[in-house]
């Protein structure tokens, strides 16, 4: 199973979302490999600074050749993440392409949602070669105790693309995990820490999504 992780707009938490998912799947026991196709390299900067090996693996391959070469990379894996590129490029396109899922993270943003239009277009026009791809959305840095996350669905909805019932809050502990590459997965508590249950919730509920 092949998920891109895709948005247009800079800063809605593609990376965070790849490898909270990465890591929540590896430990379900899930073969896993995250592929980073950003040229910035955020994924590959986040395993660079963990201080242990981490428990997926984690490879660049920011060309436009990805959907060419997937069948290649994927061997031995069950799953394999894709953290998109910003903007709207031939590497987008490519990354779209050797996806069975392309998974949306937006922020209850109208400038985010607006410009989700552009991820859905390129989506569009990839359908027609391949007509079981799938896609959806999440809610990404949701301010808790707010409206703003049930008022972006509802604007979302607008675009005919499901919408995850679970969301991912703005947590200052998303921030501080990256710098170290670690996850809300590892920390104290383990998987019973507030952040750790929304990114469970939500790897439940795309899974799910994905056997449907």
């Amino acid at each position: 199973m092949i998920i891109s992780v895709q948005n247009q707009k800079g800063g809605v938490g593609k990376t965070t979302i790849a490898t909270h998912l990465c890591q929540a799947l590896a430990l379900r026991k899930a073969r896993v490999l995250l592929i980073d196709s950003d040229p910035q390299g955020s994924s590959r900067d986040w395993a660079a600074a963990r201080s242990d090996e981490p428990l997926f693996s984690v490879v660049g391959f920011d060309r436009p050749t990805i959907h060419k070469e997937i069948k290649d990379l994927a061997k031995g894996y069950d799953y394999v993440v894709i953290d998109g590129p910003p903007r709207v490029t031939d590497l987008a396109r490519s990354a779209i392409m050797a996806a069975d899922i392309i998974l949306i993270p937006v922020q209850p943003s109208p400038y985010d949602i607006w410009a989700a239009q552009d991820v859905i277009e390129i989506i569009k026009e990839a359908s027609v070669f391949k007509e079981n791809l799938k896609s959806v959305f999440v809610i990404n840095r949701k301010i808790a105790n707010t409206a703003i996350g049930r008022d972006a669905t509802e604007a979302i909805s607008n675009f005919e693309i499901p919408v995850l019932k679970s969301q991912i809050s703005q947590r200052v502990a998303f921030a501080e995990t990256a710098s170290s590459g670690t996850t809300v997965l590892d920390m104290g508590g383990g998987q019973n820490n507030a952040a750790a249950k929304e990114i469970n919730s939500f790897v439940d509920e795309l899974m799910e999504f994905i056997n449907a």
